[in-house]
């Protein structure tokens, strides 16, 4: 049974260290979906604030924590939720792997939007997040008031595609943070060839969970490699984005991307003419948000809306 947002409001706040600072806290949410899963979600700002609040999808593999620095910028002046879909993070992980597919996680997506109480959000999503809210526009077109993607368009690069899908079930166990950040670094710099061993080391925060034990391993269910196989290729997706045209989108891709095409992101902008671009440098898939190429761009489309 979900629980209401009154309910929602009276659980623990949570709040990140990044090395020695402390940044915004956040409430730390749960809500139970149609088939018995608890999932998790970061609800970050004030609930009642007059803007629309941001609602952040993250990658396949990925949870809540990607968009913690993002959060924190944007939790003074309003709300920000950040779920944790199925099998990630803090989320149960579901009995049958064969529900980690596309139309399970917008049904989630949804249920979550009616627990938290928010109906109308400017929608974040980065790799299947970006997919995910085009399905929305299909499907629940009014909830959605404005929309970022980040490196993604309704055609995935076979290159990109070949490297997820091989990527996937696999579960890497590091056994302390510092090996967990050098494998990251060596198997992603050629996406971010300018992060320093700092920064990999929040990285690794961000993708791995510290086991009791003292171990770093993969903070997602393995099995949803066999969903991703067994899913096949992907279907035609320009007619999701179509259903974008009469909202505004900003659409950033890092100019190293290996899952969005430069042609890809061309005929994004032939076909909506008022798409707003932003080509992160030195960045592949996926940017961070916070590159000085794209963050003033990205703040400055989700204060006009």
């Amino acid at each position: 049974m979900q629980r209401d947002t009154a309910d929602l409001l009276n659980r623990r706040d949570g709040t990140h260290r990044a090395g020695s600072t402390v940044s915004a806290p956040y409430r730390d949410c749960r809500f139970t979906t149609t088939d018995g899963l608890t999932l998790a979600y970061r609800d970050y700002g004030d609930p009642l604030a007059e803007r629309a609040p941001v609602l952040c999808l993250t990658g396949i593999q990925r949870n809540s924590k990607d968009f913690h620095n993002l959060a924190s910028r944007l939790a003074p002046t309003r709300r920000v939720i950040c779920p944790d879909y199925r099998g990630r993070g803090r989320s149960d992980y579901a009995a049958d792997w064969s529900t980690y597919r596309p139309e399970v996680y917008l049904a989630d997506v949804l249920q979550l939007l009616t627990a938290a109480g928010a109906h109308q959000v400017v929608a974040v999503g980065t790799s299947m997040g970006g997919l995910l809210i085009m399905g929305l526009a299909v499907i629940r077109p009014v909830c959605l008031k404005a929309v970022v993607l980040n490196d993604v368009g309704p055609e995935v690069n076979p290159a990109g595609l070949v490297r997820i899908s091989a990527s996937l079930g696999r579960q890497v166990a590091m056994p302390d943070r510092a090996a967990a950040a050098a494998h990251l670094k060596a198997a992603y710099s050629h996406a971010y060839p300018d992060l320093s061993d700092a920064d990999w080391l929040v990285h690794a925060d961000r993708v791995f969970r510290r086991e009791e034990d003292g171990r770093y391993v993969l903070d997602y269910d393995a099995n949803l490699g066999k969903a991703v196989a067994a899913a096949g290729k992907p279907h035609d997706l320009w007619p999701l984005f179509r259903a974008l045209a009469d909202l505004p989108v900003l659409a950033t891709r890092g100019e190293l991307s290996d899952v969005l095409s430069e042609a890809t992101y061309d005929r994004m902008a032939a076909e909506k003419p008022d798409l707003l671009r932003v080509r992160v440098a030195n960045r592949g898939h996926v940017p961070l948000l916070d590159e000085p190429d794209c963050l003033p761009a990205l703040e400055d489309f989700l204060s006009r809306h």
